[in-house]
């Protein structure tokens, strides 16, 4: 019998990486999830990311400890307040002061780490640049780029066969397309979240614009919003 081919997906616990989880298991893969304790705010996803892991039946799921407190720069990471209610006008408009410098970066090149290891050719992330493109590490100029980089600096890169390939199924998806798609996959999205300012019950603030983005993307799926909110 022929071994599943494998992937390592990043799992923050919110939307997005739940149905990243889901489509990379519809497409047949091992999914080996990687979520990361890095000082945010809103370190109640990381048990978020437990549960879907345990949910979904992904092979193995491990969180890498890294400190991003220790450079700040981001309303994730230091003492600066995050943006609330903000328009969609506004949200399209400069970087947010929710943007971790090189997060994605970070991020990949910890994958990239763990798909050697396993022998994973395959490395999924949620990232999004329709309903939301502030973000520059979520562009596809940017994974196309890492892509490359990952494939000469890396021993699987420069002397197996098959390249190591970045996917990221949601990047042309709308959130409605995206709640749909998990939906029908069997994400329980009751079991995420993805704002960026909970309370200590891991409840959502409801005004952020991650929150806000998602209370639109069910709506607009006529999907029921099964967040548990502050008020």
């Amino acid at each position: 019998m022929t071994d599943k081919k494998k992937a390592v997906v990043l799992l923050s616990g919110g939307l997005d990486s739940a149905t990243c989880v889901a489509i990379a298991l519809d497409q047949g893969y091992e999914v080996y999830a990687l979520s990361f304790r890095y000082g945010q705010r809103h370190s109640v996803e990381l048990e978020a990311a437990d549960r879907i892991a345990t949910q979904l039946g992904v092979k193995e799921h491990k969180t890498a400890v890294i400190d991003l407190t220790l450079f700040g720069g981001s309303a994730l990471t230091a003492d600066i307040d995050v943006p609330k209610d903000r328009s969609d006008d506004d949200m399209s408009h400069d970087i947010p002061v929710t943007y971790v410098p090189a997060r994605n970066t970070i991020f990949l090149s910890f994958a990239l780490a763990y798909a050697e290891v396993v022998g994973a050719k395959d490395i999924f992330i949620g990232v999004n640049a329709l309903d939301y493109s502030g973000y520059p590490d979520c562009r596809p100029e940017f994974i196309k780029s890492y892509e490359e980089t990952a494939n000469l600096g890396t021993k699987a890169g420069v002397t197996e066969d098959e390249r190591i390939r970045i996917q990221t199924p949601l990047l042309n998806m709308t959130k409605a397309q995206i709640a749909a798609t998990g939906t029908r996959l069997g994400v329980d999205y009751a079991m995420t979240i993805s704002c960026y300012d909970p309370d200590t019950e891991g409840r959502a603030c409801g005004h952020c614009d991650s929150c806000l983005l998602r209370k639109k993307g069910f709506a607009e799926a006529g999907i029921a919003d099964p967040t548990r909110y502050q008020d």
